[in-house]
């Protein structure tokens, strides 16, 4: 029986072996590289396996084989067991996530039903007697039903997910990846290696002028951003007038068994309340309130749907004929005006669709799909077939269930999401342009036609959503402005790394114990606030770190991808850069000590670079590159720890990425191994030189960790420079720093202490 320890352990010493042995070059790194990557993830076995074994074809030495092969064997065993445990639960998971779907997703969805009918015959709609009114707003119904949130989001939209994520961020991060139409600074070739940086590349030749248009002109990057703000803040208008325009219909339906009088007074103060409640347990988490209103959406679609049968048969069983469009055109022929306006009422019937992709990441594409299709969707047809059979036979509706306001924002983020999905039809899935065209005049001219009759009550209550999101997207824009237009600034004023070197005791400042961690928005050179804090006060820390905290356009990046770190300048220097990457969808306060967090990874870079170093010595590997000094500032190392630690073996997860500077055209990535623990030390003299310099700087490391961690981070203050506009200096010089000194800083979101807090004072004149 293979131990597997011990296979584990040989393996990665062939994979170093491998690394190190000289005529390596690019092709076998790739492949060795792949095994890396894909023995992150359990599920990933049979691919490693794959990659490893290709190695073995190079491999010409016995015991690599050997290792290989058992390795092999391990992981295909491995394999074999995680797709039958995969198979059994997958299922289980799916219908379980379908089930709590239903608490989450589909609560506005399926309470429509109380106030479409009323809110459509609001208008100076009579009924006839012919029922071409009911039959026709039946119609509309059930095609608006099926066609958008069925057949565009369920078939559609939900497979344009961002790593299982959805909405209107996810299509523009995707957008984004896919196209150079991206307006966040410090953007990094390294990000693209994230294994959460998903990119399907184009067929051979294909080359979309659509993507080349975009990528031409800057204006139209900024008009794709306008844009998804507005989605954006529509949605977030919607969040805040759709729970209590739902909660209200239901209550309102007291007014059957009440009086007058005392519906009047019962129904405000039972809405509140029911209100504040429901927001009190959103803390509780996604899965809890799934779980606690699964059972009551479950019920009442069962209600509805065994409501509508009951009416279909004893009121009007030919209902179904209604289905039929000729009926749209009948019901609009007729109404005219009137018909176009009532639009606006059947519109509430799709509101909730968009919670769909909204709420994508919480559950899975397969789970939201199966709820929707065989529960959801047959439930609210059979709701509104009853209802309308019901009302063929009673014209007079007995409650008056209506909306307060318009469902106008939610038609402006299904015309966002099918902009969007457009483009991602034609620059991710790489669809010819004339399938994306065909998705975005069917959908958007549906959308547009609710749209348009939505338009004709803005100044009923209309108005609100679409002021409150114009008043978010013009905060947004203006913290995005401004944000940019700082870091272009610090690119353009930050000094050289010659003036970092050059100072010292000679020019009267003194390095003092302890570790700097100096905050910059820039991931090369020196940033000026550094400078002003060496020139206001002549002493810093012995160990320095420059430590960038950027957001990278994927929703997460993997604990073990997270650190970028390098040197700046020669090692005996002690300053080094570190880069910590989150997705748009990532937490930043998941590290309980960010100032230890830190100091684990600089200590595994600090063993990797000088392992390295070794290693290159002893295969006399001279295109390596590895002398720290040659790479200062241009070489950064993924750091990140794995799993794998039977006999107490850790590994380090570390790949070389060259950065910045170096011209697309000759950029090279290599990827390294490092095993902590290795006792096998060459007795040569230059082997345990290269060990005592490890040695030394780790406790120097270790030194400045007790003696203490300085947080230096920039207070900044931002004025438009003169001869600006009128509109740029209030933008800047009062609207931005209102809204910076009323943020939460990354002192919070780091945690840091405030006795280990230092703040650098920077005017910003844009």
């Amino acid at each position: 029986m293979i131990h597997k320890g011990r296979v584990i352990r040989e393996s990665w010493r062939v994979v170093v072996l491998l690394d190190v042995l000289k005529g390596m070059f690019i092709k076998k790194h790739s492949l060795i590289c792949s095994y890396a990557h894909a023995s992150v993830s359990a599920s990933s076995h049979l691919k490693a396996a794959i990659s490893f074994g290709l190695c073995t074809i190079e491999a010409s030495d016995p015991p690599c084989r050997s290792a290989v092969k058992r390795v092999l064997k391990l992981l295909v065993i491995n394999e074999v067991n995680v797709n039958c445990n995969f198979q059994k639960d997958s299922w289980k998971t799916i219908l379980l996530l379908a089930y709590q779907s239903l608490g989450v997703v589909y609560g506005d969805l399926s309470i429509s039903p109380l106030y479409v009918y009323t809110s459509t015959f609001a208008e100076d709609i009579e009924h006839s007697e012919t029922n071409e009114e009911i039959f026709g707003t039946l119609s509309f119904v059930f095609w608006t039903l099926t066609l958008v949130p069925l057949f565009k989001y369920v078939f559609v939209v939900l497979r344009a997910d961002d790593n299982g994520e959805g909405g209107t961020f996810a299509l523009y991060s995707l957008i984004c990846r896919h196209a150079k139409v991206s307006l966040l600074p410090n953007r990094q070739h390294s990000d693209e290696a994230l294994s959460t940086y998903k990119m399907e590349e184009p067929p051979a030749k294909m080359n979309s002028m659509v993507k080349l248009l975009l990528e031409k002109y800057k204006a139209l990057h900024t008009a794709l951003l306008i844009v998804v703000l507005l989605g954006t803040c529509m949605v977030i208008g919607d969040g805040l007038l759709t729970p209590a325009i739902s909660v209200f219909s239901a209550v309102s339906g007291l007014e059957v068994s009440m009086s007058k009088k005392h519906h009047q007074y019962a129904v405000i103060p039972i809405t509140c309340f029911i209100l504040v409640c429901l927001f009190a347990l959103q803390h509780y988490g996604t899965h809890r309130v799934g779980f606690l209103f699964a059972p009551i959406v479950l019920a009442w679609l069962l209600c509805i749907s065994t409501f509508g049968l009951y009416n279909i048969f004893k009121w009007n069983p030919h209902i179904y004929k209604a289905l039929s469009p000729y009926y749209m055109f009948k019901f609009l022929k007729k109404t005219r005006i009137s018909g176009w306006m009532s639009l606006g009422g059947i519109l509430l019937c799709i509101t909730g669709s968009e919670a769909m992709f909204a709420d994508l990441g919480h559950f899975s594409y397969m789970a939201i799909q199966i709820a929707f299709t065989f529960l959801v969707y047959p439930a609210l047809i059979l709701a509104y077939m009853g209802q309308a059979a019901y009302l063929s036979n009673h014209h007079h509706l007995q409650i008056s269930f209506y909306a307060s306001v318009p469902g106008l924002a939610v038609m402006t983020v299904m015309l966002v999401t099918t902009c969007l999905t457009s483009l991602v039809i034609i620059l991710c899935w790489h669809k010819p342009p004339i399938i994306a065209l065909c998705f975005l005049l069917f959908f958007g001219s549906i959308e547009l036609l609710y749209f348009s009759a939505s338009l004709m009550k803005f100044c009923e209550g209309a108005w609100f959503p679409i002021l409150l999101a114009l008043f978010l997207m013009i905060i947004m824009f203006l913290w995005h402005y401004a944000s940019i237009k700082k870091y272009e600034y610090d690119l353009h004023n930050k000094v050289s790394l010659d003036w970092l070197l050059a100072l010292g005791p000679s020019l009267g400042i003194a390095r003092v114990p302890g570790i700097g961690l100096v905050f910059t928005d820039l991931t090369t050179g020196i940033p000026a606030n550094f400078s002003r804090f060496v020139t206001n006060l002549p002493a810093y820390h012995r160990i320095l770190v420059f430590v960038c905290v950027k957001s990278v356009p994927v929703p997460h990046v993997p604990v073990a991808e997270r650190y970028l770190v390098g040197r700046v300048g020669p090692p005996e220097h002690r300053s080094y850069r570190c880069i910590v990457r989150y997705g748009y969808r990532d937490v930043h306060q998941d590290i309980d000590s960010f100032e230890s967090e830190l100091v684990e990874k600089l200590s595994d870079f600090i063993q990797y670079d000088w392992y390295r170093a070794r290693a290159s010595n002893v295969s006399n590997n001279e295109d390596d590159g590895s002398c720290s000094n040659e790479s200062s500032g241009h070489r950064l190392t993924v750091i990140g720890t794995m799993g794998l630690c039977e006999d107490s073996l850790q590994l380090a997860s570390v790949s070389d990425v060259v950065e910045i500077d170096a011209p697309l055209g000759t950029r090279e990535r290599r990827v390294r191994f490092a095993i902590d623990g290795d006792n096998e030390h060459d007795n040569d003299t230059e082997s345990v030189t290269v060990h005592h310099q490890m040695q030394q700087e780790l406790e120097d490391l270790y030194a400045g960790q007790e003696s203490g961690i300085a947080f230096i981070l920039g207070h900044s203050h931002v004025r438009a420079k003169p001869g600006s506009s009128v509109f740029k200096k209030l933008a800047l010089n009062y609207g931005y720093n209102f809204l910076r000194r009323n943020c939460r800083g990354p002192d919070v979101a780091l945690k840091v202490p405030p006795v280990s807090l230092l703040e650098v004072g920077m005017v910003y004149v844009l």
